[in-house]
């Protein structure tokens, strides 16, 4: 039997549970709880000892564990995919089937769909709807989005622009949706209007369409066409175009019109169309989201100077006509009042038409990562939005194709892809050194003993969560190396801001043996970076993963995340080090040190780390362990949902659903009681984010036991958390009301 490492101390703290108000409080596992995270403690006797007033009587030196600089990009290339396939002419956009693992959908502009997969000489024909839409110029079959549900209800949904139907219009935009007859064909007798816009000229019909973060349907539409905005449709909340649009599509076959307005648009309540999200916009010509952060990046055509790029906002004035990119369309002085500009912009001596992209967050140029990636559809060139040494945004050149980009791609592991107009798709792969610094080895990071690399380096401080992170099954240990010097800062909601310099060390072990370590460093820039690293079989040193991996081991299968995948939950509306919170760590601890059992919370002010006093830890906020006796139903739950799911569901943060998860927000303010679904319902009758006395109609509780592409937590994870999700359906089953 391994040694329980969080002792319970409720009774000598005096204090109360969090589902009366106050805050949630550490325990005890209980016999049948699983070794879900033995911290730093592996093979302690199980006779603790009794506890100290510290458990450090000193901060260890640490000279050696300290945060090396962030990978800089080298040279890129631009390597051909799909090299048997014949030309596509016209190709507009090309997506990874949700469906099906390493197939993918091609759209042509003339209104055919095909799906391929790598190696195939020939493609499958997808749909045909060129019968119904009008092609040539900027018309035409113009955008693909594929329901965050898909896998449950098979849609797919397109932007196309019809003949006119009117007086005074060119043609008309319809977005529409099919159903998917497998994952390879679309069922062409399944076609649903969901929206459609008259344009009064030809061009300028934008046509990109993708799901938020939020489950929300994000559409893009020009100002109408000809030039200079004639009718000023840009700066009119009152009309469709020249707007980003927002609306939600989850409603019944039956609803008329076939979508609702999601209450938070900005002008859900008044003050121009409900539909629209940002305004301002000449002829958005693809945008996507971040998977990481989950803002909204937007290539947005200019009309005689400026191409540029744009971070949407809700509500965001981006100018046009008042103004093209940064400079004023008439003059050289313009009312800039509301407006918001660029990210950046590139005049016609570098393009003619940009063409937006994708952030990358793919493993195989470790320093693209986070970069806006972009192009121009008359130059060919492919740029990246980067930072300089200030953080300030910059563009950098990456490549010249010589080619009419028309879209970018992106698949499921973050790499990104150019696609041109005739059918060509290259990746971005790496071209020569990018002089990246970080260590090649575990036992080069200075962050393990040079003796042992099993063993943390002596400038290293152990700690352990109260409620840890489902890892399916894997032990975890946690260190944490500070700079020399460097001291934390506790924020008012009990985060915790560690200095520039800063590495954290978690080692995972599996069936007994060491096979992940993982660092989150903090750079000179002030952010931060995951860095993993997989052990050997004779467990003497571990070795540099720069993408997602996956490995079979006799415990079971393990993926090593990428760099880019750790930020996805160490998200920055938590702080990024989740773990080191005050709640999290006010808890016992045995250091090996010393062989004494204290405080965590006491142990690290005693030694100095903290800027300011905490004080006496029993005033301080603590966590239950969910697999824990102590605590109510909804404590343990509280307690596993914030460390499992609050880091993207929470404000500011990536998830979808408008949730907030965080423990210290009242239940009746998570928007999780019998609030109805915004990403799909799992083909659950009556579904809910939180269905009093019924799991079987919980999401929260649903999501938990999905092992595919509704699983949450989305990433990190391929087996349920049996007694985690146990926890969940207990506090559910228990709880009769709404507060």
């Amino acid at each position: 039997m391994r040694a329980i490492l969080l002792v319970p101390v409720l009774s000598l703290l005096g204090c109360t549970d969090a589902v009366s108000g106050s805050n949630a409080f550490l325990d005890v596992p209980d016999a049948g709880a699983p070794s879900v995270d033995s911290g730093p403690l592996r093979d302690v006797p199980d006779d603790l000892p009794a506890r100290s007033a510290t458990g450090l009587d000193r901060r260890p030196e640490n000279r050696t564990c300290v945060a090396f600089a962030r990978p800089r990009l080298g040279s890129v290339a631009l390597t051909r995919v799909f090299p048997s396939l014949p030309s596509l002419s016209g190709t507009v956009a090309l997506t990874p089937s949700p469906l099906e693992p390493g197939r993918w959908f091609i759209v042509s502009q003339s209104g055919t769909v095909w799906s391929f997969a790598a190696g195939d000489s020939a493609r499958t024909p997808a749909l045909n709807i060129a019968s119904r839409l009008r092609a040539g110029g900027e018309g035409g079959l113009l955008g693909i989005a594929f329901h965050p549900d898909v896998a449950r209800n098979r849609y797919v949904y397109f932007n196309y622009t019809a003949p006119p139907q009117a007086a005074g219009e060119a043609l008309r935009s319809r977005v529409v949706r099919f159903t998917l007859r497998d994952s390879r064909t679309i069922d062409p007798s399944t076609e649903r209007v969901i929206l459609e816009v008259s344009q009064p000229f030809a061009n300028h019909n934008g046509g990109s369409l993708a799901f938020g973060p939020d489950g929300m349907l994000y559409l893009g539409f020009g100002d109408g066409g000809s030039a200079n905005d004639p009718r000023r449709t840009g700066q009119n909340r009152d009309v469709l175009l020249g707007k980003i649009l927002r609306i939600d599509v989850n409603v019944p076959d039956d609803a008329t019109p076939a979508y609702a307005i999601p209450s938070d648009n900005p002008f859900a309540g008044g003050g121009g169309r409900p539909e629209v999200w940002a305004y301002g916009i000449r002829n958005p010509w693809r945008f996507s989201f971040d998977r990481v952060t989950g803002q909204l990046w937007l290539g947005d055509v200019g009309q005689n100077r400026l191409e540029e790029v744009d971070l949407i906002e809700r509500g965001g004035n981006y100018g046009w006509n008042t103004m093209e990119g940064s400079s004023c369309l008439v003059g050289t002085s313009c009312d800039r009042t509301g407006l918001i500009l660029p990210v950046v912009e590139y005049g016609r001596s570098e393009g003619a038409s940009i063409t937006g992209g994708y952030v990358y967050r793919g493993g195989a140029i470790p320093g693209l990562g986070g970069a806006f990636i972009f192009g121009d559809f008359v130059s060919g060139r492919v740029w990246a939005v980067t930072r300089d040494g200030a953080g300030a945004p910059q563009r950098t050149l990456l490549a010249s194709s010589g080619r009419n980009i028309a879209s970018f791609a992106q698949d499921a592991d973050g790499e990104v892809y150019v696609v041109y107009y005739d059918g060509r798709v290259d990746q971005l792969t790496p071209a020569g050194e990018a002089m990246d610094a970080v260590p090649r080895t575990l036992s080069a990071t200075g962050c393990v003993d040079p003796a042992n690399p099993l063993r943390p380096a002596s400038g290293l401080i152990p700690y352990a969560p109260n409620a840890p992170f489902w890892s399916d099954g894997a032990e975890k240990s946690r260190h944490l190396a500070l700079p020399e010097g460097g001291r934390i800062t506790v924020g008012a909601d009990g985060d915790w801001d560690l200095p520039i310099g800063t590495v954290l060390v978690k080692d995972f072990d599996l069936g007994g043996r060491r096979i992940e370590t993982r660092l989150l460093v903090r750079h000179e820039d002030g952010d931060w970076a995951g860095y993993t690293y997989a052990w050997n079989d004779a467990q003497t040193d571990a070795t540099l993963v720069t993408g997602s991996v996956t490995r079979e081991f006799p415990a079971g299968r393990w993926v090593y995340p990428s760099r880019d995948q750790c930020m996805e939950c160490h998200t920055r509306a938590a702080g990024r080090s989740l773990g080191l919170e005050t709640a999290q760590l006010n808890g016992d601890l045995v250091y090996p040190a010393t062989g004494r059992r204290a405080n965590q919370l006491a142990t690290l002010e005693a030694i100095g780390v903290f800027t300011a006093p905490l004080g006496d830890p029993a005033g301080q906020p603590r966590l239950v362990n969910p697999y824990g006796a102590e605590g109510t139903d909804e404590a343990r739950a509280r307690a596993y949902l914030h460390t499992n799911c609050a880091q993207c569901h929470q404000p500011g943060g990536p998830g979808r659903g408008g949730m907030d998860l965080r423990y210290t927000t009242p239940f009746a303010g998570t928007g999780t009681c019998d609030a109805a679904p915004l990403a799909g319902d799992l083909g659950v009758t009556g579904a809910r984010q939180f269905a009093p006395g019924d799991p079987a109609r919980s999401l929260l509780a649903l999501r938990s036991r999905e092992t595919g592409m509704n699983r949450m937590p989305p990433i990190g994870s391929g087996r349920v958390d049996e007694p985690g999700v146990a926890v969940l359906e207990r506090w559910i089953r228990g709880t009769r009301a709404c507060p």
